[in-house]
């Protein structure tokens, strides 16, 4: 989760690490750092507590001189916040950083520590730092330092590391951990994304686990087992509007929610054909696959869970193919009954979240028919390690808390509904139901965004609360359970979310005057029951905000506020009723002058356990 940018140049690399640094600072932001070897070929290291700005008028006072180095922006996972555990760590003349967790630093630190070596920091990662030292007092070049300390490692890690015995050269590795190349003329980088690099070069190479880089500015060498050409290996990625760019927008979040309409029209162009989804945008040989499938089973974790938790619903009730929705870091450590002929879905939006790679690796059992995922990250690592995939195509999201990408994944998988119903030979009528639904949403989505003035001025209601409720039913549970997450992500408020038909098994008792409790009401088969658990709440005095179809008959009264939601599709309704929930969350947020886009003890991708 933390962000590595590494420079080799012709030019003074500051100023490119930094650039790096902030645009990575998505990953990770309690504390940043970089190296430098100058000209004298001595490593000079700055480190800061908090987030890159700090880094940067750091530097501003102290410039660290030189044309090669690495920096790091982290998120904790090993030692609280703090200078002394900031990247990089030193040994000697040696520096490194590291994104994922070594698992078995306790052992190399006692043994380091036998050795002579004093730890400054609370880390795992310093091992790396004196682990590679030591290797390199035995070895007969750096690259065998690092082969003999990779060999040593266990757990995930993504590496880069300068050294004073070679002053021109950045050496990295990865596995379990992303890290790219970038490609410039008379200088090369490496970063955690390409997104870290984009102002540099459009040309990356993505590694592959247990590769070995050596990087200098005129040359990059790759030792592992793909024995391609640098220049076969390099792709170019497309120029676009530059996404760390808030416009005139006041957050990230704000900026993605309002891009909802681009964003799912983007992942609908090319995959939509005449009056349905075309099959084959799922791959090669996909739709022989789907024509097999008896039985779903989604893994993801946070908003992608819910993501699968609506879409079980479409499987079931539109298809009637029967599927199950797994947290992916409970799945991969229970032992699984698969239905024959199975195929595993697995959702990120980064394509490097740890537990749903792990489960996606661990899969052995015979019964599924193949793996396919959804993703936001092209060459990221759950893209290449399934065998199908559709690309969100949500564009880059910056913001901690998911938007754009939670409704293109929703999007997506009902895409993936149709195009299984289509080769299993369910309903035309069906087939067309969802083409015409999903053909409606980017104009529907704007006109739930123009609500947004209305949610703004009901949100200041809730800046003095400290909890909330939140109510759904069917499909739109994990809407009202998304909702919740949200408040909680970023206005730190608790809220919980519950099917508004177990009021009655126990919440029902935490409901009181000062407990706000919101409802996604759309119009369908169970409006009328949601009604009545509604009462329910209102029986026990407590502020009700309802989300309510334009066509359900409630009155606003003094502890009632209804907003209305225009008529929509029962198919597509999930996915628009998110829309107000995200920006309910948003405006408390900002009422509240909470860091809307990096809330506290959170991270964009989540790389570890």
């Amino acid at each position: 989760m933390c962000g590595i940018v590494g420079a080799a140049a012709k030019r003074e690399v500051g100023n490119i690490l930094l650039e790096g640094l902030r645009r990575l600072e998505y990953r990770g932001y309690d504390s940043a750092g970089l190296a430098i070897l100058n000209s004298a070929g001595n490593l000079e290291r700055l480190r800061r507590l908090g987030k890159v700005q700090s880094l940067n008028e750091a530097y501003k006072e102290k410039p660290l001189e030189g044309s090669l180095g690495i920096a790091h922006t982290r998120w904790a996972t090993h030692g609280k916040p703090s200078e002394k555990n900031a990247h990089p760590h030193q040994s000697g003349g040696t520096a490194i950083v590291h994104n994922g967790i070594i698992e078995n630093h306790e052992t190399l630190k006692s043994e380091l520590k036998d050795s002579g070596y004093i730890f400054e920091s609370d880390t795992d990662s310093e091992v790396i730092a004196h682990q590679l030292h030591f290797e390199l007092k035995h070895a007969k070049s750096t690259r065998d330092g690092m082969i003999s300390l990779l060999n040593k490692l266990e757990g995930a890690y993504a590496i880069a590391v300068v050294d004073e015995t070679n002053p021109e050269k950045i050496f990295a590795a990865r596995l379990g951990s992303p890290l790219v190349l970038g490609l410039g003329i008379g200088e090369n980088y490496l970063a955690s994304d390409p997104q870290a690099l984009r102002p540099v070069t459009d040309r990356f190479i993505f590694l592959e686990d247990e590769e070995i880089v050596e990087l200098t500015k005129s040359e990059i060498s790759i030792f592992g087992h793909n024995r391609d050409s640098i220049e076969r290996r390099a792709i170019t990625l497309d120029a676009r509007n530059d996404p760390a760019d808030k416009g005139n927008f006041r957050h990230y979040m704000q900026k993605e929610i309002f891009e909802q309409p681009e964003a799912v029209k983007k992942t609908l162009a090319g995959r939509m054909g005449k009056t349905k989804v075309l099959v084959d945008c799922f791959g090669v040989g996909a739709e022989s696959v789907f024509q097999k499938v008896k039985s779903i089973q989604i893994i993801g974790c946070g908003s992608s869970y819910y993501s699968g938790l609506v879409a079980k619903y479409w499987f079931e009730q539109l298809v009637g193919v029967s599927c199950q929705v797994d947290i992916a870091s409970e799945f991969r450590y229970r032992k699984n009954v698969v239905h024959e002929n199975t195929i595993l879905v697995a959702i990120s939006q980064s394509g490097e979240t740890a537990d749903t790679l792990a489960a996606v690796r661990n899969i052995k059992d015979e019964n599924y028919l193949a793996t396919l995922s959804l993703c936001n990250t092209p060459n990221s690592s759950l893209v290449r390690e399934t065998d199908f995939t559709l690309m969100m195509e949500a564009g880059v999201e910056i913001c901690v808390a998911s938007t754009k990408a939670f409704t293109n994944q929703l999007v997506n998988l009902l895409m993936l509904v149709s195009a299984i119903g289509q080769s299993r030979g369910c309903s035309p009528g069906v087939v067309q139901e969802i083409f015409d639904a999903l053909n409606s949403l980017p104009s529907e989505i704007e006109e739930i965004l123009n609500l947004d003035i209305d949610i703004e001025r009901i949100s200041e209601r809730f800046v003095e609360k400290n909890n909330a409720l939140f109510l759904g039913r069917g499909s739109h549970y994990p809407i009202a359970l998304e909702g919740a997450l949200k408040l909680k992500e970023i206005s730190y408020i608790h809220a919980e979310a519950y099917p508004a038909g177990e009021l009655k098994h126990g919440p029902l008792a935490l409901v009181d005057d000062s407990m706000p409790v919101v409802a996604v009401a759309p119009s369908n088969e169970l409006i009328g029951k949601l009604k009545s658990n509604l009462e329910e709440v209102r029986a026990r005095g407590a502020q009700l905000l309802i989300f309510a179809d334009e066509s359900i008959s409630l009155n606003e009264e003094s502890a009632l506020t209804v907003l209305k939601i225009p008529a929509c599709s029962k198919i597509t309704s999930p996915i628009l009723y998110t829309i107000p929930v995200q920006l309910l969350a948003y405006h408390v947020a900002v009422f509240k002058g909470t860091d809307v886009d990096q809330p506290r003890n959170l991270a964009k991708s989540v790389t570890v356990e």
